[in-house]
This record gives structure tokens, C-alpha cells and sequence, in this order.
């Protein structure tokens, strides 16, 4: 048994992939499913704010890539939203506010559908929390899961829209986020009746250090039937990844950059950090 790291990489079936959007933009993505079996359920990741780092490869999303099919046997899809750029490539188009973005949400929902992909649930991180609150009442969405939702695009009709449809909502607000803290989320969510708002202790908005706690959080609500927490160790093949390509998009890079949207600013908010741990 070897100790799973924060740059492993699991044995997975994994595809690159290129989306169409109802715009006619192409969208760089990466579909990774279980090795041998087919997935017990599906989460399409949506990533945090571009202009500050964010991307399919931000540090939880691509631990959920590289550990999931194996240890939970999800499918894991991701993708570039319009103009952001990771390892895999840039998508086509420009950071449009939350609007064309959901665009961008709805041609990977239109593959996952597509290729008969079980269970669909959206997984958003920051500013796509707010995507995916916006975008989410999709038939074809099963349920969400939030990471350090901040709550700057998404109105209250929004949310009464998402409580309307019955759909699981959980809601993982950091202790110590910079934007939204679990009482005032607590607050903001008691719009969406089902709404499950889990604090999560000593986190910050960024979970260095709290991947796995994501992770586990995510699978339990995806896929019940998985146990959780998940394995830390592996007992077959293992890669590892780079993850030094990303050394420059920390905090400091992004920290005079203001935030675009309702609310302005010059901190930075979702800029992918360097692998802290796990």
C-alpha cells in the first residue's frame, strides 16, 4: 500500500475532450471514468473564477480527476469555461460575467447526457457555485454540491428557482471564508428549503489542506453507497502528476486584481494555490 498524495494520479479511462456551446464556442475538457466498470454516478465540474486563476485543473478538480473513479467509481467530467486556460488548453471565447458561462455549464451538461452518463450532479468551487446555482435547475441535474459558494451573481430568484425544483442542495462554507461565512450562508440559503449547509472547521476559502475533506463530503452525498472517507492509501499502479506547472497562479499573483461582477475589489478570491498537502 503506498499513501495517496497530493500529485497521484489513479489508474481511470480518461478522454479529451472538446464542447460545443449553443454559441458556437469550442470548450477544452477531460472526462475520466472508472478503469474497468461502469461509473455509479457522474459530477461535472465547474471551476472557480477564471481572471483569478481559476480553471479545470484548480487543485480540488483535479484531485477529484485523478482519485475518484478509482476509489469512489465516479465519472468525473470537467472543462475550460469560455477563455480560461489550464495544461489541456484554452477554450475559445472570453470571461463574460456569468452570463455565457452558463452557456458553457449547459454544453457539458448536453455531453454528459449525451454519452449516458448516470446520476449527474454539479460540483461548482467559488464562482462556479454560483454558476451552478444559477444554472442548476436543469432537468438533467440530479443535485449540487457548493464549494465556498461567495453568492455575488446568483439573485434570489435564483435560489427559490432551485428551492422550486426539490433538488439536493449542500452547501460547503469554509469556517474562515473570505466572502461567505456559514452564518450568513445559512441565511442566504433559507430561500432554498433543502438546502444542507455544512461548515467546515479552520477552512478557508482556497481548501489547501482540506481536498480530501471535499472529496469525502462529495462522495457521500453523490454516491451513498460508496463508504466514506475514502481510502488514503492504494494498493495498485499510482502516477504522479505535475503540479508545479500551476506555481504561479497563487494568491499573490492575482492580489491587485479586482474582482469583476456585482462587487468589486482588490483581493483575490479563487486563484488556484500550490499543493499544500491534501
Amino acid at each position: 500500500m503506498a499513501k495517496i498524495r497530493a500529485n497521484s494520479v489513479l489508474p481511470a479511462r480518461r478522454e479529451a475532450l472538446e464542447l460545443t456551446t449553443a454559441d458556437g464556442l469550442k470548450l477544452i475538457g477531460e472526462l475520466a471514468l472508472p478503469e474497468s466498470t461502469d461509473p455509479v454516478a457522474t459530477i461535472v465540474c465547474v471551476h472557480p473564477l477564471p481572471t483569478h486563476g481559476g480553471m479545470m485543473d484548480s487543485h480540488v478538480f483535479r484531485k477529484a480527476a485523478a482519485w475518484l473513479p478509482a476509489l469512489a467509481g465516479l465519472a468525473v467530467l470537467r472543462f475550460n469555461t469560455r477563455g480560461t486556460s489550464s495544461a489541456q488548453g484554452t477554450s475559445d471565447g472570453a470571461f463574460d460575467q456569468a452570463n455565457g458561462e452558463l452557456l458553457d455549464v449547459a454544453a457539458a451538461l448536453e455531453l454528459a447526457e449525451r454519452r449516458g452518463l448516470p446520476h449527474i450532479w454539479l460540483v461548482g468551487w467559488s464562482f462556479g457555485a454560483d454558476l451552478t446555482l444559477m444554472a442548476g435547475a436543469d432537468p438533467r441535474v440530479e443535485g449540487a454540491v457548493l464549494l465556498s459558494p461567495p453568492l455575488r451573481f446568483p439573485s434570489d430568484e435564483h435560489l427559490r428557482r432551485w428551492g422550486d425544483t426539490g433538488k439536493p442542495l449542500i452547501a460547503l462554507v469554509p469556517e474562515c471564508d473570505d466572502y461567505l461565512k456559514p452564518d450568513e450562508a445559512r441565511g442566504r440559503f433559507a430561500l432554498i428549503p433543502q438546502a444542507e449547509v455544512v461548515s467546515i472547521e479552520g477552512g478557508k476559502h482556497l481548501w489547501v489542506g482540506n481536498a480530501v475533506r471535499a472529496l469525502d463530503e462529495i462522495v457521500a452525498r453523490v454516491a451513498p453507497s460508496v463508504s466514506t472517507p475514502l481510502p488514503r492509501e492504494w494498493a495498485g499502479p499510482m502516477e504522479r502528476g505535475d503540479s508545479s506547472m500551476y506555481a504561479d497562479r497563487t494568491l499573490a499573483s492575482f492580489a491587485d486584481v479586482p474582482l469583476p461582477g456585482p462587487f468589486g475589489g482588490p483581493r483575490s478570491a479563487h486563484p488556484t494555490p500550490p499543493d499544500q498537502g491534501t
